[in-house]
């Protein structure tokens, strides 16, 4: 089993002067980046999400796994240096243990913000803040359809319509 950091490491380094785009909302997504040093700003639809100044930060594993466009334009703030596994998805493939860790790696992200949002909804019990954490959570467990429910439980229109619970 490969690691992303050896997989990276295998391509030249890419250096960003402050200012510098390295993924663009909407643009073709599929490389995946690790930070190796720097700071980097995201942001959706004009607003800043947050600032990544962590050595070894993934940047790109949203649109890699979901195989979508880039959700978030992604700028140096500083001079940085980023590594590139290009169309990461493909190298993906090749290694399901690899693949298993990044989804638990998201998956542990996905975890952190839920329970930092059940703690805010503790703290903030008014109408207005309860609407806004409940709207959050709900987005959360609703995924729309970039992820239909059918690439993991079947076609079947209901559970286990296809299975029985002895198969």
């Amino acid at each position: 089993m490969a690691s992303l950091l050896a997989l990276a490491l295998a391509h030249p380094a890419r250096i960003l002067e402050a200012g510098e785009v390295l993924v663009t909302q909407g643009g073709h997504g599929g490389d995946l980046y690790i930070l190796e040093e720097g700071e980097l700003a995201v942001e959706r639809d004009g607003v800043r999400v947050t600032t990544i100044a962590t050595v070894n930060a993934l940047i790109g594993e949203m649109s890699v796994l979901l195989g979508t466009p880039s959700s978030a334009t992604v700028r140096a703030t500083r001079r940085s240096t980023v590594l590139t596994i290009p169309e990461a998805r493909a190298e993906l493939l090749k290694d399901p243990e690899l693949t298993f860790r990044l989804a638990a790696f998201v998956a542990s992200r996905l975890d952190a913000t839920t329970g930092l949002l059940v703690q805010l909804s503790r703290e903030h019990s008014g109408p207005a803040e309860q609407g806004l954490l409940a709207r959050l959570l709900s987005a959360i467990q609703n995924t729309g359809e970039t992820v239909a429910r059918h690439d993991l439980f079947g076609a079947a229109p209901g559970p286990f319509s296809e299975m029985s619970r002895d198969d």
